[in-house]
């Protein structure tokens, strides 16, 4: 794994070097789909999606009553805040977090963000362990906006539905049958988060050396990002460093995570990203996707060449992910 980069960042720069990011399209053919994702995997590790792959109405609904979540009271909003250390969904507070730590770094710097997150139970019940009791805990919804429960159930199962697309595009590319991960993510342990980034007038005098999300890499299979234009999304670019992704208003954001670099013995990038402090406000909503609480992580035969290593030890999703979330809780 890639070691983290210095927490430190200056507020939002490189304009000049804006990565376009190249394009899957669902209503492809799917050898097509994979040929593409296969050249976005191995380069970058992340790709857009058209949202046109979403009813506009559902991605606008679940948008809109995030919006007016956080710009309820503060007192209105805690009220739905992680009721202990640990907890996984709820109401995050500003400087809760600190990403940079799921990679041993950050200095205890917090991230310049709150969040509202939402677990699997969006999606229906699943027959479980004992063991995976803590990433299937309950969602805590607000009183208002009235609609938000709604708005983000329907969203986070049209989300779901394009990462299953996905995970069989996926397995083409990696010359597997299209139906190969079916049946470790039938019972996914996905989460959902909205993300708010305060305006702040001079965030690098205010908060020496914090950054807005700080320098990591997702821990599951893919997630799939909404964002709103604002600069700051960086991803860490082999060959030039720090590099901002271009905004595509009519496109998803989506980027490989941990579980997908394991399985394919980093053929395909896991790759570390962070979003860097400016001026304005910021919002983004990510969709989480995740493999069985249970299911094996490890190296896919096709893979690995003859008389190669595999280069991380064999994992279980559901531990993997519960050691990387509180690693990273103030």
């Amino acid at each position: 794994m890639t070691n983290p980069s210095p927490a430190s960042a200056p507020e939002s720069s490189g304009r000049e070097l804006a990565l376009r990011l190249g394009i899957v399209d669902l209503d492809d053919p799917i050898d097509v789909q994979a040929a593409a994702l296969a050249t976005a995997c191995e380069e970058n590790g992340f790709f857009r999606v058209p949202r046109a792959a979403v009813p506009s109405a559902v991605v606008d609904r679940a948008w809109d009553t995030a919006r007016e979540f956080f710009a309820l009271p503060e007192a209105e909003r805690r009220r739905i805040e992680f009721p202990e250390p640990g907890y996984p969904y709820g109401y995050s507070p500003f400087r809760h977090e600190t990403l940079a730590r799921s990679l041993g770094a950050g200095d205890g710097v917090a991230d310049l963000k709150e969040s509202l997150s939402v677990g699997p139970d969006c999606g229906g019940s699943f027959p479980t362990s004992a063991d995976e009791g803590w990433i299937r805990s309950p969602s805590l919804w607000p009183e208002r906006p009235a609609g938000l429960r709604g708005a983000w159930e329907d969203y986070y199962r049209a989300l779901s539905g394009i990462a299953e697309r996905l995970m069989s595009a996926m397995a083409v590319a990696l010359e597997l049958p299209a139906d190969h991960f079916v049946p470790l993510t039938d019972r996914p342990i996905t989460s959902m988060r909205a993300i708010r980034y305060p305006a702040l007038s001079r965030p690098s005098a205010s908060y020496p050396g914090a950054l807005r999300a700080g320098a990591h890499t997702d821990y599951g299979t893919l997630t799939i990002l909404r964002t709103d234009g604002v600069s700051g999304l960086q991803i860490e670019d082999l060959d030039r460093g720090w590099v901002d992704v271009e905004h595509d208003p009519d496109s998803f954001i989506v980027n490989l995570g941990d579980s997908i670099a394991q399985w394919t013995n980093d053929r395909w990038r896991s790759t570390m990203h962070r979003v860097v402090p400016t001026a304005e406000e910021r919002m983004s909503f990510a969709f989480f996707h995740m493999a069985n609480w249970d299911a094996v992580i490890e190296c896919l035969p096709s893979c690995r060449v003859p008389g190669e290593m595999p280069r991380h030890p064999p994992v279980q999703a559901g531990p993997w992910l519960l050691r990387k979330f509180r690693s990273t809780v103030m």
